[in-house]
C-alpha cells in the first residue's frame, strides 16, 4: 500500500480507511463516492486522496526485474 498516511491539505488521518475502499470500489464494484459516504470521509481534500490514489508498486516491481 503506498497511500499517504494524512491528507496533504487538511492533515486529517486517511491511511486507515484505505483497505477497506479498495476492497469495496475495485472488488465488489460499489460507487466510490457512496463507499467514501460510508467511510465518513466528507472533506474533498480527503476525498481526493482516494480518488486519485494510483498503486504504483506493482508498476516498479515489474520494472526491478528485467
Amino acid at each position: 500500500m503506498m497511500m499517504p498516511v494524512r491528507c496533504f491539505s487538511c492533515g486529517a488521518v486517511v491511511a486507515d480507511k484505505w483497505e477497506e475502499y479498495d476492497k469495496r470500489v475495485n472488488k465488489d464494484k460499489q460507487d466510490a463516492g457512496k463507499v467514501l459516504d460510508d467511510l465518513g470521509v466528507k472533506r474533498y481534500c480527503c476525498r481526493r486522496m482516494f480518488i486519485s490514489n494510483v498503486e504504483l508498486i506493482d508498476e516498479f516491481i515489474k520494472i526491478g526485474k528485467k
